[in-house]
């Protein structure tokens, strides 16, 4: 049997299975026929270009006959487009993602595409009155890619598997590498004090082994990159490593086995794995990184119980209409917005919208999605969808969020794109020029000097052992930059967004006045505050030490207070509201204490600011920061604090898309730090150039965050800001340090002064300066 190929997806096949188009092309499956036909008529044979020699993956003839659960549970609908989120099988390279969103853009009714080539993760926006989403996914199957709706927990998978096979090649790098590293020294030790040759052979084929699985397994990463990119002519410093490394090896492996001239097998692990530690770092943080915002997903529950006539059913969010009357029980969570029409309760708004004291909701009030029913239950009347609740809008920003933020280039890999061609260029003129004047051997030995002593290890580790050292100081003051690449847009940002609740407060109300207009047996107080769960009675429990006492007639009055007996006294604690002819002005919570009707106490309370926080604004201020308060607290109490901590400049009474409106119009001015805790926070840290979250924040915040500061304190916020200026002024130094070792000693080796040995020891020390200088930040930081 013969064997063919298949021109669309590259695979063989025997010649029982062959089909033929009408010019005769030969194909394994009419799916891979009727694709490349296809992609032809309409003008689009450059995707085979594009894709080169590479595999593609075989076609399928099938198609989709229902999408009910797509527009189910994956769509949204503003009532104008349509989206949803995506990911495509069979997307392997930059040609898949070229081809799909060529092919996808030019559909009429299409309005947005985009595809993540890391995650295989589309997103799609399309009028559904032009074009269905059935059409737009045969579509997909037609030019041989399989279309699934998103699903977090595959993603999950994928990152996880991602992450363990990084990290098995990292331990493989870092192992080898150690070992190699003795019998380089003991190498270098025979090369000033004699040794024989059996010994040194024995030497250089432990290198050799040690070296091999670095290259080729740990190395594979920078390989698969340079590839890609010369594909799409792009040239970045994967190339510069994969280069540097491969030119090292191949000659040392012919040293070894010519027996003629240095092996450098301990350069080429030494590059390898210290540039592989920095990508293990950014898969790590990618883990978390990647669609973060499931988190909010999966805390939620999706069925609400809806009235239907006397009793409750539960039904799906997405099968909630408008006028469905919907009751929320104490410790459940609003899912969609309305108006109460029975019922009271109070509510926590705090990881919403900021605001820190609990907000009573009675008949007539607006619910709003995200809070949490402290007490009482209430029903409510449906007056939005899901999709266009608050909570729901906050998920789709940030998943608009997570795919348009720009990636920030670092400088080393903007210098090394020409840096290693320009390198390349040379290598090979001097090679050149030296096989013409002395032979091919001597040219060989010299290309290879100046390919090892320009060999990119100094410029490719400046960035990230700098940034490794930063990334570990960091973390031994209780600050996680997510990502290395947040240390140098954290370096460059000189505004400050503050929210106040859970940031500059501690998010704990506490007593800060008590007016007694009586003498009273504190004790009595003491056990009505016991009977009751609201927050503001706590505070004021926490403020007072007495006995308790056996209370009778014990009552709670949803939004108002508690009531009960004692003996022959009628004891009440609450509201003023809740005080019959009782009137009390205060800027504070309130909570009144009465005995038989008659007010003998009042508490003041307020959001506790954090200790350190003046002090931190002070500093921030002193050295130029331009420091803005953001919250959800009305201009009374927003006020009040900002003319406390010195904050001239804040916004009050925002929701959380206000917010984010607000960061982003600042961001688009000049580069700026959102410092936020809350859900209310989460969109908003998203905006900012950097996000930064306290470590007790909500789980979203801190996902959603670049930087998280572990110890809850925010004098790790200055701590983070010097520390991310210090190490990106030593990212500066060692590159301009490797630039003018480059600059000096590639002529020296192109005029053949320097030979393989000395090039290696030399770009060796060049190596050792920089990570010197990295690991001198440990000392630098004194924060």
């Amino acid at each position: 049997m013969g064997k063919f190929k298949c021109l669309h997806c590259k695979g063989e096949f025997d010649d029982s299975g062959i089909i033929k188009d009408g010019l005769g092309n030969e194909f394994c499956c009419n799916g891979c026929k009727n694709v490349y036909g296809f992609l032809n008529s309409n003008g689009l044979g450059e995707f085979y270009e594009r894709l080169g020699k590479e595999n593609h993956v075989k076609a399928s003839v099938s198609s989709f006959e229902n999408v009910d659960n797509f527009y189910k549970n994956y769509v949204k609908s503003d009532g104008e487009l349509s989206e949803i989120y995506l990911i495509i099988d069979g997307i392997h390279c930059s040609a898949c993602v070229w081809l799909n969103e060529k092919v996808l853009a030019n559909t009429a009714g299409v309005t947005e595409i985009s595809i993540n080539a890391a995650t295989n993760k589309a997103h799609i926006k399309w009028d559904d009155s032009t074009i269905k989403l059935i059409e737009i996914l045969n579509l997909i199957k037609s030019i041989g890619y399989n279309p699934v709706p998103y699903d977090p927990n595959k993603a999950e998978a994928r990152a996880s598997a991602k992450r363990r096979e990084f990290y098995a090649k990292m331990l493989v790098g870092v192992f080898c590498t150690m070992n190699i590293m003795w019998v380089a020294i003991a190498l270098y030790g025979g090369y000033f004090s004699g040794m024989s040759k059996e010994i040194k052979d024995i030497l250089h084929f432990a290198e050799f082994v040690l070296a091999s699985p670095v290259l080729f397994y740990t190395g594979s990463e920078f390989f698969r990159s340079a590839y890609v990119g010369l594909k799409n002519k792009t040239v970045g410093m994967d190339l510069s490593v994969a280069a540097g490394a491969s030119i090292a090896y191949i000659y040392s492996v012919y040293a070894m086995l010519s027996r003629n001239g240095e092996v450098y097998f301990d350069s080429v692990t030494m590059i390898i794995t210290f540039v592989f530690i920095g990508k293990f770092l950014e898969v790590i943080s990618k883990k978390k990184a990647i669609d973060s915002l499931d988190s909010l997903s999966s805390m939620l529950v999706n069925e609400v119980s809806v009235k239907v006539g006397n009793s409750y059913e539960l039904r799906s969010v997405n099968d909630v209409k408008l006028g469905d009357i919907i009751i929320v029980r104490a410790g459940e969570r609003v899912l969609i917005d309305g108006v109460v029409v029975a019922g009271a309760g109070s509510f926590d708004y705090s990881s919403l919208s900021g605001e820190s004291l609990p907000v009573l909701l009675a008949p007539k009030g607006v619910i709003t999605s995200g809070a949490i029913c402290l007490d009482g239950s209430l029903e409510y009347e449906v007056t939005t969808s899901f999709e266009g609740s608050m909570l729901s809008k906050i998920i789709a920003l940030l998943e608009s969020a997570s795919l348009k933020k720009p990636n920030i280039e670092k400088m080393a890999n903007q210098i090394s794109a020409k840096f290693s061609l320009t390198i390349l260029a040379l290598g090979l003129l001097t090679f050149l020029f030296w096989a013409f004047s002395t032979g091919v051997s001597n040219a060989i030995i010299i290309a290879v000097s100046v390919i090892i002593i320009a060999c990119p290890c100094a410029l490719s580790l400046a960035t990230p052992v700098a940034t490794l050292v930063g990334l570990g100081v960091g973390l031994k003051k209780g600050i996680v930059f997510k990502e290395a690449k947040i240390i140098e847009s954290l370096a460059k940002c000189q505004t400050i967004v503050f929210d106040k609740t859970g940031t500059l407060s501690k998010s704990k109300l506490k007593v800060v006045k008590a007016t007694k207009f009586d003498e009273f047996d504190m004790s009595l107080l003491y056990s009505l505050l016991s009977v009751s769960t609201h927050p503001i009675s706590k505070a004021v429990m926490s403020s007072l030490d007495a006995e308790i006492y056996e209370l009778k007639d014990v009552q709670n009055i949803v939004g108002k207070g508690v009531s009960a007996r004692y003996k022959n006294q009628a004891l009440k604690g609450g509201s003023v509201d809740f005080m019959s002819g009782f009137e009390f002005s205060s800027d504070n919570s309130l909570y009144c204490f009465s005995i038989d009707e008659k007010v003998v106490a009042v508490f003041e309370l307020a959001d506790e600011l954090r200790s350190e926080a003046k002090d931190v604004i002070s500093s921030l201020k002193a050295n130029k920061f331009k420091v803005i308060m953001l919250t959800g607290d009305n201009e009374k109490v927003a006020s009040k604090v900002a003319n406390e901590l010195g904050i001239s400049e804040f916004y009050h009474s925002k929701d959380p898309l206000q917010k984010a409106a607000i960061v982003k119009e600042l961001n688009d001015k000049s580069p700026v730090v959102m410092v936020g805790d809350g859900i209310n926070d989460a969109v908003a840290l998203s905006s900012a150039s950097v996000g930064i979250s306290l470590g007790s924040g909500a789980a979203l915040s801190v996902e959603r965050s670049d930087v998280v500061l572990l110890n809850d304190d925010l004098n790790s916020l200055k701590n983070a800001i010097l520390l991310s200026k210090m190490t990106l002024q030593t990212v500066k130094q060692n590159l301009a340090f490797s630039l003018v070792y480059n600059a000096v000693t590639v002529p020296l080796a192109m005029a053949g002064f320097i030979i393989p040995l000395f090039a290696a020891i030399s770009m060796s020390l060049s190596s050792i300066i920089v990570v010197i200088n990295s690991a001198a930040l440990r000392v630098k930081f004194k924060g």
